[in-house]
């Protein structure tokens, strides 16, 4: 058969020249490397994705806890101009500047009658999009179930080895923090 292929005396030269590449062990972790990267490297950035989502999520999470506690105490409903822009200024102040928070997070502070009444639906629309429609700010007085939620939409950093973890549309993540409490009974 190598005769047919390699006619004449060239054949035995050629087959030891194919023998010796096929036996040719260099480069082999190259290759092996080269068939688990894909693999591997889309493992790491999914990890990376998650922890970033999660300590985003810790960060904000914080903030809201920090903000709320003078909504809690009425030390900020005492302030003359105290507003939703004010109180999204006390949070974004406790962010440790880890993400753009000025005028890019959605607050909703709302008073309810007891703790069991408290719920509030998902603000993601039907077709994912964040719907601020029902969004209120009413801090409350002394005694009042507090409700503060804010959201944040998180860019996703790989597009599409994040897919999974994106419920907005534009491959974005909504992030979001609540604090429920009864208001100090503060007052005259």
């Amino acid at each position: 058969m190598a005769e047919q292929i390699f006619p004449g005396v060239l054949a035995p030269i050629y087959l030891r020249k194919l023998k010796q590449w096929a036996d040719d062990r260099r480069g082999v972790a190259a290759v092996e490397f080269a068939m688990i990267a894909a693999p591997f490297f889309f493992l790491i950035f999914g990890l990376l994705e998650i922890c970033v989502i999660f300590i985003m999520s810790a960060v904000l999470e914080h903030g809201i806890n920090e903000a709320a506690r003078g909504i809690r105490t009425g030390q900020l409903q005492s302030l003359e101009e105290f507003d939703r822009d004010g109180f999204e200024e006390i949070i974004c102040a406790e962010i440790f500047d880890m993400f753009e928070c000025k005028g890019k997070i959605q607050i909703d502070v709302k008073t309810f009658d007891d703790f069991a009444g408290t719920s509030n639906p998902s603000p993601i629309d039907g077709d994912g999009k964040l719907d601020i429609t029902g969004f209120e700010f009413e801090p409350g007085d002394a005694n009042d179930i507090v409700v503060v939620r804010v959201f944040y939409e998180w860019e996703l950093l790989t597009p599409v080895l994040s897919a999974p973890l994106a419920n907005l549309t534009g491959n974005k993540r909504l992030l979001q923090a609540t604090v429920v409490f009864r208001n100090e009974p503060f007052g005259d």
